[in-house]
Parts: C-alpha cells; structure tokens; sequence
C-alpha cells in the first residue's frame, strides 16, 4: 500500500504512478526502480493538481520545481492514462 500525495487515500501500489526525482530531475518511473526520491501519484489529472496546490511534490522531494516541469509532468500523466 502507497499513499497518494493529491488525495491522500492508499491505495495499492500497482493502482498508483511513482514520480522520481534525481538530480533536479522530475519524471514518471513506470518501472518503479528509478533512482532518486519516489512519491506515489493517482493516474488522474485531479490528484496532481490538488498536489500542485500543496506542493506536496516540492515538499517531498525537497526541491522547487519549474512550472516547465509541472507542465510536463501533466502532460506524461495524461499520456500515461491512455495507456
């Protein structure tokens, strides 16, 4: 069990999408073995944008991100749901 950072409800690990991040580095980790710190999303654009709103990411990884690397992790979590 995972603990999503948007909503806050665990939920199995294999339900969730682990974000990495190493070296300023912000991206999806589909294989779950990533290098870096991992925080654990919901496949939904509602669950990053209340974690946007808290910063639940910046704070977790300890590191501010751009609103470029915000953009782009939308935009792979939406290419990731059509999965």
């Amino acid at each position: 069990m995972r603990r999503c950072v948007g909503c806050m409800e665990s939920k199995p690990k294999n339900t969730l999408i682990r974000i990495a991040c190493y070296e300023g580095e912000v991206s999806i980790d589909p294989t779950g073995k990533a290098k870096g710190r991992g925080v654990y999303l919901c496949p939904s654009e509602e669950c990053l944008t209340k974690a946007k709103k808290k910063k639940a990411l910046q704070r977790s990884f300890g590191t501010e991100l751009t609103e470029a690397q915000e953009d782009q992790l939308l935009q792979e979590i939406k290419n990731y749901d059509a999965r």
